[in-house]
């Protein structure tokens, strides 16, 4: 582990955001990437809300060694690029520490309230819960999924309205966790959250067990289907690694135990007969994991995508209806779309 880091830091336009988080990946350590959307402070306590006319930050972490000073130079040389489409800031670099690193994200993050219950309370702020309130406590590390992002906000509106007591639940790329925490919350029977991401299984795992729910979340490294053949999700990285496929876990293993290789009979039958799946991914992804997607649900089961920028929501669209799925539900939040879809009973 590196003793020191780089910060890497952007301003974007909203529209480039998933394009300079897909380039900010390819060189960040493990493909973390934090996006930070304007926001302003509510009327009181630590609430606040975001303005989406106002650009974007992004940040990602390149350790200091002997690569760091051409990964810089890449990066810079293609956000040239694309800020001759889109508004892109000027790059900011600077050093941090180990403890600075770890810490350097904290400081931009506040309660947030999500849909009608659900309240996400990162793990050292102080929160006064309302009778109905959701909690969820958060330590995002480097892991995605911090609940600030749009898309994230749009599945944790959708898990509200779609779990059910008692259903067995799929988050694929599960990020930090939040959303197979909000699950749990919510009264699923057990989820299963994987991810490709071992930063990320970890900080899920640390969350999970914040939150009290690790009896009933099984936190792995893993994916489904196409998904084990590639890289980190936001990597771009679509090749198959011959014999390097992650392993899954079983539902009901403890946390970070894993069970057959991908690809597996073992694995096809864990993963099977889901009523609930959320996949808060990207849109390429979700396009080249259709079919496995489709295959995991039970009939009648409910799919809930997300990462769809709108430009592409056609093409999701498309390959889940070609996949058997039928959409029942679409939400909104400025440019990026989540689809709700269900498999036909059979």
């Amino acid at each position: 582990m590196a003793t020191a880091w780089l910060e890497i830091q952007v301003s974007v336009d909203n529209e480039a955001v998933e394009a300079v988080a897909e380039l900010l990946a390819r060189y960040g350590y493990n493909g973390g990437v934090v996006i930070e959307p304007a926001w302003t402070p509510g009327d009181e306590g630590p609430e606040f809300s975001y303005d989406r006319a106002r650009p974007s930050v992004l940040k990602t972490y390149l350790p200091l060694d002997a690569h760091a000073e051409d990964a810089r130079q890449r990066i810079e040389q293609a956000l040239w690029h694309l800020g001759q489409l889109r508004p892109v800031g000027p790059l900011q670099v600077r050093r941090l520490e180990e403890e600075d690193w770890a810490n350097a994200w904290k400081q931009h993050y506040r309660v947030l309230r999500v849909g009608e219950r659900i309240v996400v309370v990162p793990s050292w702020l102080e929160h006064q819960p309302a009778p109905n309130d959701v909690v969820l406590h958060l330590d995002p590390g480097m892991a995605f999924g911090t609940g600030l992002h749009p898309t994230t906000q749009l599945c944790l509106g959708l898990l509200e309205r779609y779990v059910q007591p008692g259903q067995r639940v799929l988050d694929l790329g599960t990020g930090s966790g939040i959303l197979a925490i909000a699950a749990a919350r919510l009264g699923a029977g057990h989820v299963l959250a994987l991810d490709n991401d071992p930063v990320a299984v970890a900080v899920a795992a640390a969350n999970i067990a914040r939150n009290g729910v690790s009896a009933t979340v099984t936190v792995a490294e893993g994916s489904l289907g196409a998904g084990s053949r590639m890289g980190h999700w936001l990597s771009g990285d679509f090749g198959p690694p011959a014999g390097q496929a992650p392993a899954l876990a079983q539902p009901g293993a403890a946390p970070g135990e894993t069970g057959p290789p991908a690809g597996s009979g073992a694995e096809q039958q864990a993963l099977a007969g889901c009523d609930l799946i959320v996949a808060n991914l990207i849109a390429r992804v979700l396009t080249v994991l259709a079919a496995d997607l489709a295959a995991a649900l039970a009939p009648g089961g409910i799919l809930i995508s997300s990462g769809i920028i709108d430009s592409r929501e056609a093409e999701v669209a498309e390959a889940f209806t070609a996949a058997g799925l039928r959409q029942v539900a679409r939400q909104v939040a400025d440019e990026w779309v989540a689809l709700v879809h269900t498999r036909a009973q059979t």
